[in-house]
């Protein structure tokens, strides 16, 4: 019989006040606001409803008490939004937090596991 794969999975976000704030779908949203330069676009592309996103980036300024998104509006191509300096920083000390974090994990796990023989 053929030996299960057995392979680790973690997931790391951070809490203000004992709540979730931001993890890897969070993360994923601001990050796609980014990118697609509009909280209805950045939906589309995640495939949530426009009000579950604008809820959860409110939900993130709400726990932070600060704006994370700005709003832009009017002109020819309609609104769109972008991310604040602030909401920048966040997403780069979050990325470097779980790019280490995760790098631990797998040598940890490889050490526990397999005591380096794979």
């Amino acid at each position: 019989m053929k030996e299960p794969k057995i392979e680790v999975r973690s997931k790391v976000w951070l809490e203000v006040l004992n709540r979730p704030f931001l993890g890897p779908g969070r993360q994923a949203l601001l990050r796609a606001v980014d990118e697609q330069g509009s909280i209805s676009k950045a939906a589309k592309l995640l495939r949530m409803t426009y009000r579950r996103a604008w809820g959860q980036i409110k939900g993130m300024e709400d726990q932070l008490g600060l704006p994370l998104v700005v709003k832009q509006t009017g002109g020819q191509g309609g609104g769109g939004a972008v991310l604040t300096p602030e909401a920048r920083a966040l997403l780069a000390r979050y990325e470097k937090l779980i790019d280490g974090v995760e790098k631990e994990i797998d040598e940890k796990f490889e050490r526990v596991f397999f005591d380096g023989d794979r």
